[in-house]
């Protein structure tokens, strides 16, 4: 038995576990708001820099990241661990709120431990209105992919980028924006 087949046993056992206690409470809050207060999507020709993050299997390389009110960055992102992963920038209740949705792509089978089924995404798109993510402050990649976001800062705000993919932001996959002058 290989330690990455011991790995998704684990992740599967662990997130039966959290669809189980948590399943009743996947339709309460779409999740989806406005990014303004957060920041808004940039373009390439304003990014001041580019901050390559790298996920793992629940954690994040830099752990934390540092930027400048209003500043425009571009994130290089990298799925490096053995499981999907999403890199999302918002605030802690906006994380909360998004759970459910990605719950709701777990149960209806768009979300599996290492890949990412795009016709049941559609599937659910077409019966629920709500299928796979295309919001300008997240990336979801499966292992191994790459992928790009170019976002404008706010003045103030108290954000944090994490993965809301069921158990990964509560097994600590969540890191700090630290928002400078």
């Amino acid at each position: 038995m290989t330690s990455k087949f011991i790995a998704k046993a684990i992740y599967s056992i662990t997130l039966s576990a959290i669809i189980g206690a948590t399943s009743s409470a996947a339709l309460a809050d779409p999740g989806h708001g406005k990014a303004t207060r957060i920041g808004a999507p940039g373009k390439v020709s304003e990014a001041a820099r580019t901050i390559e993050i790298t996920m793992h299997d629940n954690y994040y390389e830099p752990e934390n990241i540092s930027v400048k009110e209003g500043e425009t960055v571009r994130f290089i992102i990298k799925n490096a661990g053995e499981f999907v992963h999403e890199f999302n920038i918002a605030t802690a209740d906006m994380h909360k709120a998004h759970g459910p949705e990605m719950m709701m792509m777990v149960e209806q089978g768009v979300l599996l431990a290492d890949k990412i089924d795009r016709d049941a995404a559609k599937k659910m798109q077409a019966s629920m209105g709500h299928g796979m993510h295309d919001d300008p402050n997240s990336v979801l990649l499966e292992p191994g992919k790459s992928g790009e976001m170019i976002w404008r800062f706010p003045e103030r705000a108290d954000l944090e980028f994490a993965c809301n993919v069921p158990g990964h932001y509560e097994s600590g996959m969540v890191g700090q924006v630290k928002l400078s002058r």
